[in-house]
This record gives structure tokens, C-alpha cells and sequence, in this order.
């Protein structure tokens, strides 16, 4: 069973919500998870998606997401060493959600940033 970051979420009627939100906070988690639902990806390839994130920020927020149980981190063992990502049937059941914020950020966003 993953570990779960946050603490109590029966606080109030709001709180499985604030959950998810911790879950998925911050700049990187939510598009670090879009991006791997095109399927597994290597460190580097992730990198390659996200152009202004550091290498430290990457690897705090796969660690992160990885500890919630999200995404799987699979390690082989050749040289130069190779690390795959990709996301776990609990990571992968956010899908609905991740879609719900690309559709509303394509509707109120990208429409905005044009202007």
C-alpha cells in the first residue's frame, strides 16, 4: 500500500477533494501524470516534455508521486542506467480527471492567453 502524505481527510465534506489536490499539487504532478498517460517514459523523455523544469524538481516530483502510489518507477540494471515511469492502476484512474482539466484549461486558458 503506497504511503499516503497527508494525514486525515474526514475534516470535512471538502477534504477528499483537498486530498486529491495535495495529491496532485503544484506545477509539475498534474502534467508530469498527463504526460504519462501516452504510456511508459523514461526520465529523460519526461525532461524532454517539460523544458523548464530542473532535473532536482523532476526527479522531488517522481519520487513524490511514486511514494503516493501514482506512478511505478521500474529500474534496470544495464550501463548507462535506465529508469522507466509509468503510471499505476491507481495513477491511471485519475485519467477522467486529468482530461476534465486539459478540457477546461483548453476552454478558459489557452482562449484567454490569445486575447
Amino acid at each position: 500500500m503506497p504511503r499516503v502524505r497527508h494525514k486525515l481527510l474526514t475534516c470535512s465534506p471538502g477534504c477528499p477533494v483537498e486530498g486529491v489536490l495535495h495529491l496532485i499539487d503544484g506545477k509539475w504532478k498534474g502534467v508530469i501524470l498527463y504526460h504519462l498517460l501516452d504510456g511508459t517514459m523514461r526520465f529523460n523523455e519526461i525532461g524532454r516534455r517539460l523544458t523548464t523544469i530542473t532535473q532536482r524538481m523532476l526527479t522531488k516530483q517522481l519520487r513524490e508521486l511514486e511514494a503516493d502510489g501514482l506512478i511505478e518507477r521500474t529500474v534496470f540494471a544495464v550501463v548507462p542506467p535506465r529508469v522507466d515511469y509509468c503510471l499505476t492502476p491507481r495513477g491511471r484512474s485519475l485519467e477522467p480527471v486529468i482530461m476534465a482539466m486539459k478540457r477546461w484549461g483548453d476552454e478558459h486558458i489557452l482562449p484567454q492567453a490569445a486575447e
